[in-house]
């Protein structure tokens, strides 16, 4: 019975272990969104009108521009939406995304801890059924050489 206990909470530990590496890749991936909005804020913060700029058009493919006017700026909103607004609201918008994005990161690392306390917990039940395995063998051992008294 308790073989089965065992591969039960070794299947069980993967599954965690599973559970916290998707875990672990959502905080790396918004980490670099983080980094992207990080940017964003401080070329909004940097530039100024007639600088030049490389513009992404996708694939690795990127042009150069001038700036006309950096007191406007385009900032996407998800879901494929985006909205023009003013220098500052521009960053306002760019700091509450950032906002936003720790507190996920928060959330993600908090769930993370939670499956490394069961992860944990599931790790000592199975050293316990471990020890008692090796008991009830060393028992049945030690019986096995002992004759019956008459």
């Amino acid at each position: 019975m308790s073989q089965q206990q065992l591969q039960q909470l070794s299947q069980e530990l993967q599954e965690i272990e599973e559970q916290i590496d998707a875990l672990e890749a959502n905080v790396e991936e918004i980490q670099q969104e983080q980094t992207e909005v990080d940017e964003a804020i401080d070329a909004l913060e940097t530039l100024e009108n007639d600088s030049t700029v490389q513009v992404p058009l996708g694939g690795g493919a990127y042009l150069r521009a001038t700036i006309d006017d950096i007191d406007e700026a385009i900032v996407e909103l998800g879901s494929d939406y985006a909205a023009e607004f003013e220098h500052d609201d521009a960053v306002d918008v760019l700091e509450r995304k950032k906002e936003t994005l720790d507190d996920q990161i928060d959330d993600l690392n908090d769930q993370i801890e939670d499956l490394e306390g069961e992860s944990d917990e599931l790790e000592s039940q199975a050293q316990q059924l471990q020890q008692q395995a090796m008991q009830q063998q060393m028992q049945q051992l030690g019986g096995q050489g002992q004759e019956p008294d008459e």
